[in-house]
């Protein structure tokens, strides 16, 4: 465990709230936290009970460990009118919770003498109690200097987290491989919902569940080797099917489908598990919903140039 520090957070949301729960369950007072919505109070109601909300500069001035937890777009202006307010002070703990931004951003912060830190938790979360529990084996991306980085770590640890660092230069691609991977999901199995709906499947997620279930934990043991489907097997006239009838009954959804069949079969072309001539006959089908492309290794008569 670190050394216990008083917690103040700014942006009492989904991620803000439960971040303070969980420093305060590892023994760390969380003395003031800031939120204007209603759901910032309700959650801080809930996750923080009996701590009190204020101003965001008397947040900072009480606390030793300030805890930045606003949207990304917001956090360069909280920090400098913080900065500027006076409200920041040399030896104080200032760590955001931003997966984009790195230490740059702590800049005014620093330049005070404060020990900066980013640390973002690989989490989708909620704003509730369920969260705490899935703090538990939750991966954070540290940013830290030489002098921080062990405190940094011990925060992670009284949260029950992994600590992953992250290069200050490769924060943004980091970033983007999370949402990548997670809120893009979200949207593929709406989608993916949505078509079994119209289809006339009476449970849609449970129909989906134990698929995915699987799919997921075979992409994330194997990679592209995890692959299955039309694609991969070369069933140029299922592909063809499947794009005539979502163009008719879902076209809302037909150009996602249309961008990740394009990415899967770029992949299956590109590991030599797909033969050329099955490739190009996809491409084609491909090309007449959405933008021709040329694969690799695939010359570009394939798609009738």
């Amino acid at each position: 465990m670190s050394h216990l520090l008083r917690v103040g957070v700014i942006g009492a949301g989904r991620v803000g709230a439960v971040i303070a729960a969980g420093l305060r369950a590892a023994g760390h007072p969380v003395v003031a936290a800031a939120g204007e919505s209603d759901a910032s109070r309700r959650r801080a109601a809930d996750l923080l009970p009996g701590v009190p909300l204020r101003k965001p500069s008397e947040v900072a001035r009480e606390a030793e460990l300030l805890l930045l937890t606003v949207p990304d777009d917001m956090l360069p202006n909280v920090v400098k009118v913080l900065a500027d307010s006076g409200a920041l002070r040399a030896g104080q703990v200032v760590a955001h919770t931003s997966g984009r931004h790195g230490l740059a951003v702590l800049a005014p912060a620093a330049a005070l003498g404060a020990r900066v830190i980013a640390l973002h938790p690989a989490m989708t979360f909620t704003g509730t109690a369920v969260d705490l529990e899935r703090l538990e084996g939750c991966v954070f991306g540290l940013t830290a200097g030489s002098q921080e980085r062990e405190l940094a770590e011990s925060l992670v640890a009284d949260l029950g987290g992994r600590p992953t660092w992250v290069p200050e230069e490769m924060r943004t691609l980091y970033h983007a491989g999370l949402a990548h991977g997670a809120n893009h999901l979200v949207t593929l199995v709406s989608e993916a919902m949505g078509l079994l709906s119209a289809a006339g499947v009476d449970d849609p997620a449970g129909t989906l569940r134990p698929l995915l279930d699987a799919a997921l934990d075979n992409a994330l043991a194997h990679g592209d080797a995890a692959l299955t489907g039309p694609i991969v097997r070369g069933d140029v006239r299922t592909v063809a099917a499947h794009l005539k009838d979502i163009s008719t009954n879902a076209p809302d959804t037909l150009p996602s489908y249309v961008a990740m069949a394009w990415a899967t079969l770029d992949h299956a072309v590109t590991d030599g598990r797909l033969l050329p001539i099955r490739a190009r006959a996809i491409a084609t089908v491909l090309s007449a919903y959405g933008e021709r492309r040329v694969l690799p290794h695939l010359d570009s008569t394939a798609f009738g140039a």
